[in-house]
C-alpha cells in the first residue's frame, strides 16, 4: 500500500486540513486614501504597492475637493493583518497623503461597483438574457440584432454573480470601475 500523498497546506476541502492554525489568513481590505491632487502622486502610491510585492486588486481614483485640490483613492488589497497594517502605516508617511481609513475595520461601509456587460447572442439565449438583466437590475444601455451592452452597479459579489449566469448566454466583453466606498454613519 503506498503512502497518501497530501501537500502541506491542503486546501479546506480536503479531509485533511493541515494549515498551521496558528497561520494568519489573508483578508480582503477597502483602504480610502485622501491625497493632494498633483502629478506623480499616484504612481508613488502604486509604487509602494509593487515595490513591496503586494497585490492591488481594485482602484478607483477621483477628485474630490476642487478647491483644496485633493482626490480620494480607493484601494481593494489582500493580506495578512499584519500585512494591512504594514500597507496603512506605508501609506501614512508619504508626503502627499493626508488621511488613511481602513473601511473594512472601521465599521460598516458601502461598496459599489459600475460594470459593461456585452453580450451575444440570438433567440432564447438573447430572451434569457435579458430576464436576467431585470432581475438583476441592469440597464440595457446599447443594443443590435445581435448583441446587448448591460450597465449593472452593485456590490463586487453581485457583479461576479452577474457575469457567471451571463457567460453561458454570450458574454464576450466586461468593462469594470472598480469599487468605490464610504463609511456609513455620522
Amino acid at each position: 500500500m503506498s503512502a497518501l500523498k497530501i501537500k502541506r497546506g491542503a486546501s479546506s476541502h480536503s479531509a485533511y486540513d493541515l494549515r498551521d492554525p496558528h497561520a494568519e489568513l489573508n483578508e480582503t481590505h477597502t483602504l480610502a486614501v485622501l491625497v493632494d491632487n498633483e502629478a506623480g502622486v499616484l504612481a508613488r502610491v502604486i509604487g509602494l504597492f509593487s515595490g513591496r510585492g503586494y497585490n492591488i486588486e481594485s482602484l478607483t481614483v477621483a477628485e474630490v475637493d476642487h478647491q483644496g485640490h485633493r482626490s480620494r483613492i480607493t484601494i481593494v488589497t489582500r493580506g495578512t493583518p499584519s500585512v494591512i497594517e504594514q500597507i496603512k502605516a506605508q501609506l501614512g508617511r508619504l508626503v502627499p497623503v493626508h488621511d488613511v481609513h481602513d473601511l473594512t475595520v472601521e465599521g460598516p461601509a458601502v461598496e459599489r461597483e459600475l460594470a459593461l456587460f456585452k453580450v451575444v447572442g440570438t433567440g432564447e439565449k438573447r430572451i434569457e438574457a435579458l430576464r436576467l438583466a431585470e432581475i438583476f437590475r441592469a440597464n440595457v444601455v446599447d443594443s443590435t440584432l445581435q448583441s446587448f451592452v448591460f450597465e449593472i452597479t452593485g456590490t463586487p459579489d453581485k457583479i461576479d454573480a452577474f457575469a457567471d449566469l451571463m457567460r453561458p448566454l454570450g458574454l464576450t466583453d466586461v468593462a469594470r470601475t472598480g469599487v468605490a466606498a464610504l463609511s456609513r454613519g455620522a
